[in-house]
């Protein structure tokens, strides 16, 4: 979560509607409001404050109901981490389901650890991106493995183009405006004027190879090995 000019990476969600969240959880009388202390807390989508305010308005929608519920909210630190996970493990027999306010990388993970009881997702997933300003988040990097920055000027072509073209801009390009939606900045015009920008619009003539996609989604699940961190 490094920043960058005053914004900060990190996966962004939003928090699923309400209604669905009281559909997943019908079935339970007791169960687990976990938030995560990362990246969902930075876009104030499943932090503490959030879990708890999330806790209280679906109490009351089941109190409504005439079918009481009950919550133990506890924030964790990281939902992505073993060691951050331990603290929920002492309330597992206690209670039914667990209703996570991570990411869905954090609801799978609390999936795989603690396998003898349901874990349900309060949020949608939406993408990696920065703060663009309070209360604004917008995608940078759809984490395809095979990054080509260097040849952008620091812009991503695969998320900035609408298209993901590698070799721009395409001929819909008007006015430095995508044909998509006119309200979205034509990617490679944002590339080339940073190119000229940083005096290295000759780097603009080299053609981009065909992406392996392979190192995207395209080769099932990814996983990351250093081996000089294992224990």
């Amino acid at each position: 979560t490094k920043s960058l000019e005053g914004g900060r990476w990190m996966i962004v969600a939003k928090r699923k509607d309400l209604e669905e969240i009281v559909r997943i959880i019908e079935p339970f009388d007791k169960i687990i409001v976990a938030a995560c202390n990362g990246c969902v807390a930075v876009c104030q989508a499943g932090g503490e404050k959030e879990a708890e305010e999330l806790a209280a308005v679906i109490r009351m929608k089941r109190k409504a109901q005439g079918r009481p519920l009950e919550t133990l909210e506890i924030a964790l630190e990281r939902q992505c981490d073993p060691e951050y996970l331990e603290p929920l493990r002492k309330y597992i027999k206690d209670y039914q389901a667990i209703l996570s306010t991570a990411c869905g990388a954090g609801v799978q993970f609390l999936a795989e650890k603690f396998q003898e009881m349901p874990v349900l997702p309060a949020l949608d997933t939406v993408f990696i991106g920065v703060t663009e300003e309070h209360g604004v988040w917008g995608e940078r990097c759809q984490a395809c493995g095979n990054c080509v920055l260097y040849m952008t000027g620091g812009i991503c072509p695969i998320t900035r183009c609408s298209k993901s073209l590698l070799n721009g801009p395409c001929g819909g390009s008007v006015n430095g405006k995508c044909e998509v939606d006119p309200d979205i900045p034509c990617g490679w015009q944002l590339i080339i004027d940073r190119l000229k920008a940083l005096n290295m619009l000759d780097v603009y003539d080299d053609i981009i190879p065909m992406k392996d996609w392979r190192t995207s989604r395209d080769g099932g699940p990814r996983k990351v090995v250093r081996e000089d961190l294992k224990l």
